[in-house]
């Protein structure tokens, strides 16, 4: 987690005070105020897409353009444990590029 994210998470707990009832949980559900569920995630990410005028967004799509991303900055075996990885082979996925990425390439070859 880089520094953004740890003073960000920081403030965030402040903020909680004393309203958690389950100590170990990092996100909080804001009608129970006790751990956040995979469900209550995605209501959540759903919520803040259609603010955005962002369509069908998840998770899922979130931790993939995660990896995506990482991939171009970090060697393979590191983004695998970033990610949580086994495999390496898990882990390609990630460098592979979409059409729009091999696209970008090939235009980038001069024909003189």
């Amino acid at each position: 987690m880089n520094a953004t994210a740890r003073a960000a998470l920081e403030e965030y707990n402040s903020s909680l005070g004393k309203a958690s009832q389950d100590t170990t949980a990092l996100f909080l559900s804001e009608k129970t105020h006790t751990r956040l569920t995979e469900r209550g995630l995605g209501y959540l990410i759903k919520k803040y897409a259609e603010r955005a005028r962002i369509l069908d967004v998840s998770p899922h799509d979130l931790r993939h353009r995660f990896g995506y991303r990482m991939a171009a900055l970090v060697p393979l075996h590191r983004l695998a444990q970033l990610m949580g990885h086994d495999s390496l082979d898990t882990t390609l996925i990630y460098v592979r590029g979409t059409r729009s990425d091999l696209q970008q390439e090939v235009e980038k070859i001069a024909w003189v």
